[in-house]
């Protein structure tokens, strides 16, 4: 794994070197702070009744929240957030983000693993494709994942 602590350097890269393993909690009061920030506040994302109703195991966390999170250890990794030049990814499957057990907000209660692998290295445009792995629980919950970094 590279050390995040300086920006990676396009020549010690590698096709199928993975450069990123991260596992970010993800809790109820997460979902709460997101939909002040966004402004979504879809009853799916905070009502365990009503997300029931509709058919869904519990409260889910928001998609463009799990879309964050995911890029968030590429940016550190990358050194610098406008490095990531595209990034694309196909919904799978929802994180289902169940209550605290221990009544505290701030336990986290689902882990979002994000892993990421080279998958091409373009040289003459200094890009690096990051094929970008996010799994929920051990399901993979965004399928498809991939981030360009242009690399100075």
């Amino acid at each position: 794994m590279t050390d995040t602590s300086k920006s990676p350097v396009l020549t010690e890269l590698e096709v199928g070197q993975e450069v990123i393993s991260r596992t970010i909690p993800i809790s109820r009061a997460d979902l709460v702070r997101y939909a002040g920030a966004s402004g979504d506040y879809n009853t799916i994302h905070w009502n365990e009744r009503f997300a029931q109703e509709v058919g869904l195991p519990n409260v889910i966390a928001h998609g463009m929240l799990t879309m964050a999170l995911a890029v968030g250890p590429v940016t550190q990794w990358a050194g610098d957030p406008g490095a990531v030049i595209d990034y694309r990814t196909r919904f799978t499957k929802p994180v289902v983000v169940p209550d605290a057990e221990s009544g505290s907000p701030e336990q986290p209660t689902v882990e979002l693993a994000v892993t990421a692998a080279v998958g091409a290295i373009d040289e003459e445009s200094r890009t690096v494709r990051l094929d970008v792995d996010v799994t929920a629980e051990g399901i993979k919950v965004l399928g498809r994942t991939q981030v360009k970094v242009r690399l100075a």
